[in-house]
């Protein structure tokens, strides 16, 4: 199919492992998959020269870096077919001495290889905690035809770090030439001119790799032969400077100082890793920079609207430092010369910047250039040290520099103008109460582990355990280093009444270096419980396996070895374990839902105690389901939203986020989001009857014999679209976890196999864990036409929002221009972490729908309900995106050809068919919605229509008499009408008491008794319910608790909840008929104390409301409608609802108190 302004396009020839096995040519690939290649290069250069060498790669994961080893794996066979070893650090000192080892090949008889090069990678607090091994390694040096490079992942905007990071201090100490490349194609060309410095001078070299850079992706040259190496004139000393031994500690110190430095800066030179890019005649102001730095010098200039020869004729020179220590003297100075001004442009702290000092220092005074970056002339500051560099900040320094030199354009100051309006958006409130923060997994066991008995407090682990920091009911406070967690405590225990803590720690820290703290801990004698939390992967940065595959039973062996005093284990499955001999002597094994009891008993034992919290990560268990290698449950939880309370305690047993609000006619109920849950269940424990498990079935979707698709599709109009004919941005916003950037990699690889330039950035951090997401593309018609890869303040042409509440943060709305971009958003409201620590908490929809709308404009903006309609037609939310891809696309606002979409779906090799038919779903759904929902609408639950007062009263009447009778549901209608009458005389133009009385005498009147639930069950709705979401041969477990068979809690005298099977349908039926007995003398159920208190609740409203009109007038108005609003606060079932009755009952006396004082003016308790 040919469209509109699209030529058919020739797709280019390409297959998902070209980024890998091209030899020659262009390929798409993104950082993380350059570092890949690179040694396979570096084999293939090494193999062209007649050397026969092999690589050697070890590290320890850590954002940016987390998915290194991850790419390692799946590219396991390409790295084998070029001798490429990849063994995972347990730790990264130990890893870094692994790859010091490679660098020791052929000192001894017995090498097969000419040389090993080498790789080492970690985060940044990785490198710190390294820096002994790299300075010994570093002073022992390299093989002449080995070689290591080190990638340091660091994090400036602390984006998922418990600091800020930058390592080029940390290398500079201990001597190690230092990297710093700005793109993915850097990653290869500075990559293979690291490996030969470092063969070349005997020294490791550091190779700074950023967010920026690593999760980037772009259209790149590859060949072995592409990078030219200049081996320099420069006289070896006896012996060179390679590894050898022996080799005298003083002796290594005199080679690295002098002619090792001297051979960095020789090579340097000669192989020019810097280089000026831009150069004015005649040029006065100099801007040197590196890094990302550079691509905020390359966005500048641009968003200045300043090309390269409108800034050679301003009179600037740009140098793009690409080996930012030592600074190669001769190429500064010449960078320097004829300059009036330096701005030197570099993130966190001055580094560059302090070393051209030092280089210039002697220079004449005449031909001295100042030189001004963090601070300027004055001291103030110009260019912070914290946090990161923005383009915004950069063009507004080089706009103040040039005005030193003379005049400039007013249209200067104008950009500048623009831009910082933009980016004030930022800084400025985002259109959204509620933020798209990091949380735990749906049915993640740290939802469980975490939680610490009332009167304890916890000290977070790092990885997902530091998420809980955020939950105050988690009293998680303070955080260490990875491998100190609980040290603090000795220090601390000494000289505080408090007398334990409970401590936090996954299984990969254990295994990294946890076990040592645990050994301090007991060594100490302090009382502390380590919560040693088993989930069988590291979950922060991936799902990757703990390198040691330690058993539960291992670790429990090795903690009783330390001196463990107590030991429990903790599990949603106690029956998995062997029933004797695998776990140490006095070992306990106890369910979850035991845990408090557990803690409680541990945090009493004098010493270490240790609790270990064995389940699955959720995320690991989804994965390991689609490839068949976990148990799968034919089981799924369900709510019957007529009986939910929605009082919360299902999301405060589970924690769980995909339990989801479900706004109803009769208010804010709860559903299961069935797409994303994870089938951990925890949601059940929840003290109420609304929750069954669906045993077998399926999720049920629009069968195709139903909706003829491709009927639908074939009919499809071509979008009218406009040629690429410059860079065009789409700003992709989501939820970690949804796909989100697969949509930018579809579209970076459509544009690849289109021969059109592309680049992407995923600015993630914690997003995997439900966070926010925002994927940068640019898309242009050759790669050469794109120099930066971030979309500019204002600079997107298209808002894919998939995610609404991410959509109207501040760092996507400045990106957006009224009257430019055109916004498609996803109406479908996720939860958030607020939710799910809050069930009453306002999403604010209206506020974020109006925040678009001034940011685009009303007729720029679209939004659709895609996870409702893409979750019916397909049955799973996941197809929520590519349908999202397939609206904007069929709108015409993405300017690439469905067959470079669908060449992409199908390099993905991730559900083809699905994708593809989610996109023309899409499709569909913009040209022609009437359809679509024709398709789906007997899946649909019909949308509860806008009622006006008087139809809500009608609703309830009847409600209520179906309930128990007619003079029931006068008795409801009479007071209702009570109150209209008096307010009506005494209170102008408000109906609010009205309305609160309605709602509040209706929930009373309402109560969920046992006749009540089964009836909820048993009228056919409940069922239709059910039909509309499941299909096949399913049955029915329910979960209740009724008063007259459930025992008690031993530990806090709550009911437990009971299973019952499929005939439970069969005796609620029956009981729903009794429900004539309701509070009379044969209702058996009446007799207990909470419906005794339901009962009597009804008439002490009446009492109350009656009391309150009595004494009505507008100055206590409000706080009257507060009165008569309390009940709605009386949520939930046995304990649950006994505790907020009793929490209303203050809130009752507190508000009538002020009801009757002459008070100036009234607040809410939650003011």
């Amino acid at each position: 199919m040919a469209e509109a302004g699209l030529a058919t396009p020739r797709l280019a020839d390409v297959t998902i492992d070209d980024k890998y096995t091209v030899t020659s040519g262009r390929i798409y690939l993104s950082g993380i998959q350059a570092l890949v290649r690179l040694p396979i290069l570096q084999y293939e250069r090494d193999k062209a020269a007649g050397l026969k060498t092999g690589g050697f790669i070890s590290g320890y994961r850590g954002s940016p870096l987390g998915m290194y080893d991850h790419a390692l794996w799946r590219a396991k066979s390409h790295l084998a077919a070029h001798n490429v070893h990849f063994e995972p650090g347990l730790n990264e000192d130990l890893a870094a001495t692994a790859v010091w080892g490679s660098q020791q090949v052929g000192i001894w008889p017995g090498a097969n290889v000419d040389g090993a090069f080498g790789i080492w990678y970690g985060k940044g607090p990785g490198v710190d905690r390294s820096v002994d091994v790299l300075k010994h390694a570093n002073s022992a040096g390299t093989s002449r035809h080995g070689g290591v490079l080190a990638f340091a992942g660091d994090d400036h905007g602390c984006q998922s770090s418990t600091l800020a990071h930058q390592s080029e201090q940390i290398f500079a100490a201990a001597l190690m030439p230092i990297i710093n490349p700005s793109n993915v194609q850097d990653y290869l060309d500075l990559g293979l001119m690291g490996f030969a410095l470092s063969r070349f001078s005997g020294c490791w070299v550091g190779f700074k790799t950023i967010a920026e850079t690593v999760e980037s992706a772009a259209s790149i040259h590859t060949d072995p032969d592409r990078i030219q190496i200049v081996i320099p004139e420069f006289e070896m000393p006896p012996g060179g400077l390679n590894i050898r031994w022996p080799d005298a500690p003083l002796v290594q110190e005199a080679r690295l100082h002098g002619p090792k430095m001297a051979a960095v800066a020789a090579f340097a030179r000669a192989n020019r890793f810097d280089r000026i890019v831009i150069d004015g005649k005649p040029a006065r102001l100099g801007i040197i920079t590196t890094g990302k730095a550079y691509l905020d010098v390359r966005q500048a200039l641009a968003d200045l609207g300043i090309s390269d020869a409108q800034a050679e004729a301003l009179g600037l020179r740009v140098y793009k430092v690409a080996l930012t220590w030592p600074l190669e003297e001769e190429g500064a100075r010449n960078f320097a010369d004829g300059l009036t001004d330096v701005l030197v442009v570099e993130e966190k702290r001055g580094f560059i910047e302090d070393q051209l000092v030092r280089i210039l220092y002697n220079m004449p005074a005449d031909r001295r250039p100042s030189i001004v970056g963090k601070r300027d002339e004055t001291g103030n500051i110009l260019l912070p040290a914290t946090g990161e560099l923005s383009p915004t900040l950069v063009a507004r320094a080089i706009v103040q520099r040039l005005k030193r030199l003379g005049p400039v354009d007013q249209a200067l100051d104008q950009r500048v103008a623009r831009l910082e309006s933009f980016e004030a958006l930022e800084r400025a409130p985002s259109a959204t109460k509620t933020p798209r923060t990091p949380y735990f997994c749906s049915g993640c066991p740290h939802n469980t582990s975490t939680k610490i008995p009332d009167g304890s407090r916890a000290m977070a682990g790092i990885g997902c355990h530091g998420m809980a920091l955020s939950i105050p009911a988690r009293r998680t406070h303070t955080i260490t280093h990875m491998g100190g967690e609980g040290a603090n405590w000795i220090g601390q225990a000494h000289f505080t009444e408090e007398p334990h803590v409970f401590q936090n720690l996954g299984d990969g820290t254990y295994t990294h270096s946890g076990l040592l703290a645990i050994r301090a801990a007991a060594a100490a004698g302090v009382n502390i419980t380590y919560k040693i939390l088993y989930n069988d992967a590291v979950a922060m940065t991936g799902g990757q396996p703990a390198e040691s595959g330690f058993t539960v039973s291992q670790i429990a062996h090795q903690v009783a070895a330390e001196g463990a005093r107590k030991l429990a284990i903790v599990t949603d499955d106690p029956e998995k374990y062997p029933p004797s001999g695998y776990f140490p002597h006095g070992a306990t094994v106890h369910h979850r839902r035991d845990l408090d009891a557990v803690q409680r008993d541990l945090r009493e034992t004098k010493g270490l105690t240790v609790l270990i919290y064995d389940q699955t990560c959720a995320a690991e268990k989804r994965r390991r389901r689609k490839r068949g290698l976990f148990p799968d449950p034919q089981k799924r939880a369900f709510i019957n939203d007529l009986v939910c309370e929605s009082c919360g305690d299902c999301s405060e047993k589970s924690n769980c986020v995909s339990v989801k609000p479900l706004e109803t006619e009769f208010g804010r109920k709860r559903q299961i989001d069935q797409s994303n849950c994870n089938k951990d269940y925890s949601c059940i424990e929840g003290f109420c009857p609304s929750f069954v498990t669906v045993n077998g079935g399926r999720l049920r979707k629009v069968e195709k014999s139903k909706a003829d698709s491709a009927g639908m599709f074939a009919s499809l109009p071509a979008p009218k679209q406009k040629p690429l004919g410059e860079p065009y941005g789409i700003l992709v916003t989501g939820i970690g976890g949804t796909g989100v950037i697969t949509i930018g990699a579809l579209l970076g690889m459509a544009a690849h196999v289109e021969g059109k330039g592309c680049t992407t950035l995923d600015f993630t951090g914690l997003s995997q864990k439900n966070g926010a997401v925002l994927s940068h593309v640019r898309l242009a018609p050759q790669p050469e036409d794109l120099a930066a890869v971030r979309i500019a303040p204002g600079g997107a042409d298209l808002l894919l929002g998939c995610d609404m509440i991410v959509s109207a943060q501040a760092n996507a709305l400045s990106r957006l221009e009224h009257g430019v971009t055109k916004a498609i958003i996803n109406g479908d409201l996720q939860p958030t972490a607020g939710f799910v620590q809050n069930p009453d908490i306002d999403f604010a929809t209206a506020q974020m729908q109006k925040g678009l709308k001034d940011a685009v404009g009303d007729d720029a903006l679209d939004i659709i309900d895609a996870t409702g309609i893409a979750a019916t037609l397909m049955g799973d939310s996941i197809a929520t995106n590519p349908f999202m891809m397939g609206y904007a696309w069929q709108k015409g606002l993405i300017p690439l050809t469905q067959e470079g979409i669908f060449r992409a779906i199908e390099l993905n090799g991730a559900a083809i068919d699905m994708n593809k038919e989610a996109f023309m779903w899409g499709r569909l759904a913009a040209h022609d919605p009437k359809r679509v929902h024709e398709a789906i609408r007997s899946l649909e639950a019909p949308e509860p229509e806008e009622e006006n007062f008087e139809q809500k009263q009608a609703r309830r009447i009847a409600f209520l008499t179906d309930y128990q009778d007619a003079s029931w549901a006068e008795r409801y209608r009479k007071l209702v009408d009570q109150v209209t009458q008096v307010e009506k005389a005494k209170i102008r133009n408000s109906t609010a008491l009205t309305e609160a009385v309605a709602q509040s005498f209706f929930k009373l009147m309402s109560y969920k008794d046992e006749y009540e639930v089964a009836r909820l069950y048993t009228n056919g709705a409940f069922r239709k319910k059910l039909e509309r979401q499941f299909d096949g041969d399913y049955t029915l477990t329910f979960h209740m608790a009724p008063p007259l068979a459930a025992r008690r809690d031993p530990q806090t005298g709550h009911l437990q909840k009971m299973t019952f099977g499929p005939w439970m349908m069969r005796v609620m039926r029956v009981l729903a008929g009794f429900k004539g007995l309701r509070g009379g003398a044969l209702d058996i159920f009446g007799r207990t104390e909470e419906r005794r208190m339901e009962r009597r609740m009804i008439g002490e409203y009446e009492a109350t409301i009656a009391a309150v009109l009595a004494e009505l007038k507008p100055e206590n108005h409000d706080i009257a409608t507060a009165i008569a609003a309390l009940p709605q606060s009386i949520r939930g079932f046995g304990h649950i609802k006994e505790a907020n009755a009793a929490k209303a009952a203050v809130e009752g006396k507190r508000l009538m108190d002020a009801f009757r004082a002459p008070a100036p003016a009234f607040k809410t308790a939650a003011e």
